[in-house]
């Protein structure tokens, strides 16, 4: 009689979930991570004129929102801080109810940008990723890492919602994970001991144009915004502008996040002067101003080494730049070098496999910057001034921690003279006068450049191993 009891009273909870007129977007469901401590957005739709009452397990205290002519609700609860207690949600109209499950307060992350971004922990075909045996031997010690994978959808218009599911990392669902993302959300809760979620909205081979709202398209851009001339002008439609962002990233724009980490550029080599810089920051822009979060952390990775087309040729090298001034001119913003993530048999993989320091690297600038964690080396090494001295250049360099990790060997540097043919240069290092560079072919140099090609690994990293960020101290070939 009792199992009768039990087995009748879970079909009754169950055909009234099923007959609720409450209706969540699929980004609000069993397993999500809430941004702990917040005020976090939730909404959905009823029945017009609805009330919805909210019930948590975390307190006491019951939510209700009104909904609108058009059935739309939304409103705030006010989340716990992360102690890693598997949370639940109730959603009621007094016509049933909706229960969200397995929920955790922790620390959200958005993790934004093109295929390096979206290539899950078990690659993508030809394209491995470092370690993958050994993350799915140990992800059963990752439960409080959830993500979700929201699908990559064209849209003319805003979409409200996206058909994705939350998952909790475990041995049979980690693959699917961002790699990038994992090993930055591994290395924060090893940190903090606090759980982490994952939004992945990306886009394999999207541009910047990709994520720009149409109005910011319309004031800033000359993209076309019809889709026949959107078509006419791309052969690839991860190449179209808005479209993406309007099917992919505007379903999560109601999320409370704690920051975005953003690992696109590939698709937009070759974009003239600092156009892409500033579409980035523009990006940035719009995307704070959607989540009305204020000014949250904007982490940008660098696109690795990649041949091109040309190995020696300067067009990536030059987008790499631009990622480093879209950096310096976004407030509360970091930038990640990959100049050392290749392998040399990587020279026309666009996917490289060395995802884990990646997602460490972008970890180590939130440890620092959004966690307050200073004594966490995250900078990489760049350049700050150039001496000359009759045959002789000076470098000095910023962000080394006290030293760099070699002061013999070092590969990459070269140097011209007025008649702006660069040369392969001798370096040594010193801590007073930094890197000093001599080439006996070039006498009177007059400009100098460190691993600012398409396709070259350097070898010279700071006191934290974060490599030297590629450089040039000319501005010839523009």
């Amino acid at each position: 009689m009792y199992k009768r009891i039990l087995m009748l009273s879970a079909l009754a909870a169950s055909l009234a979930g099923a007959q609720a007129k409450v209706r969540l977007p699929h980004i609000i469901g069993d397993n999500m991570v809430i941004q702990q401590a917040s005020d976090v957005r939730l909404w959905g739709t009823a029945a017009p004129g609805a009330t919805v009452n909210v019930a948590v397990s975390w307190s006491d205290d019951g939510y209700k929102a009104k909904a609108d002519a058009q059935g739309k609700w939304q409103l705030t609860v006010k989340s716990p801080k992360a102690d890693g207690r598997r949370l639940s949600m109730s959603f009621g109209d007094g016509d049933g109810a909706v229960t969200v499950r397995n929920v955790l307060a922790g620390e959200v992350w958005v993790c934004a940008g093109q295929s390096n971004m979206e290539m899950p922990i078990k690659g993508f075909d030809n394209c491995p990723v470092d370690g993958y045996n050994d993350v799915v031997a140990g992800a059963r010690a990752d439960s409080l890492i959830h993500f979700v994978k929201i699908p990559g959808v064209m849209s003319m218009t805003p979409l409200d919602d996206a058909d994705c599911e939350w998952k909790q990392c475990c041995p049979a669902t980690v693959g699917d994970a961002s790699a990038a993302g994992y090993f930055f959300a591994k290395t924060i809760t090893r940190a903090t001991g606090v759980p982490v979620g994952l939004i992945m909205a990306n886009k394999g081979g999207s541009r910047v144009e990709s994520w720009l709202t149409r109005e910011n398209l319309e004031k800033y851009t000359s993209e076309p915004l019809d889709s026949a001339e959107m078509v006419k002008k791309f052969k690839w439609d991860f190449h179209r502008p808005m479209l993406w962002a309007n099917g992919t990233f505007n379903p999560i724009l109601r999320c409370t996040v704690k920051g975005i980490l953003y690992y696109q550029g590939c698709s937009n080599v070759g974009d003239p002067g600092n156009q892409y810089s500033d579409r980035v920051a523009l990006l940035a822009k719009q995307w704070r101003q959607a989540f009305g979060l204020g000014d949250i952390p904007f982490y940008i990775v660098e696109i690795a080494p990649y041949k091109s087309g040309n190995a020696d040729g300067t067009w990536s090298a030059k987008l790499r730049e631009q990622q480093l001034r879209a950096s310096r001119i976004i407030p509360n913003s970091g930038f990640v070098s990959t100049n050392d993530c290749v392998y040399p048999w990587e020279l026309n993989q666009i996917h490289p496999a060395q995802k884990r320091p990646v997602g460490e690297r972008l970890a180590w600038q939130a440890l620092n910057k959004t966690y307050g964690m200073k004594s966490i080396w995250c900078e990489s090494p760049s350049f700050k001034s150039l001496t000359i001295s009759n045959d002789t250049c000076y470098v000095k360099l910023d962000n080394t921690y006290g030293g760099m990790n070699r002061m013999e060997g070092i590969e990459g540097f070269e140097v011209a003279g007025a008649d702006k043919v660069f040369h392969k240069a001798a370096a040594t290092y010193d801590g007073a006068k930094g890197v000093t560079l001599t080439c006996p072919e070039v006498k009177a140099p007059v400009a100098v450049r460190y691993r600012f090609k398409n396709f070259s690994p350097g070898n010279f990293a700071n006191m934290a191993g974060l490599p030297l960020i590629p450089f040039r101290t000319d501005k010839w070939d523009e």
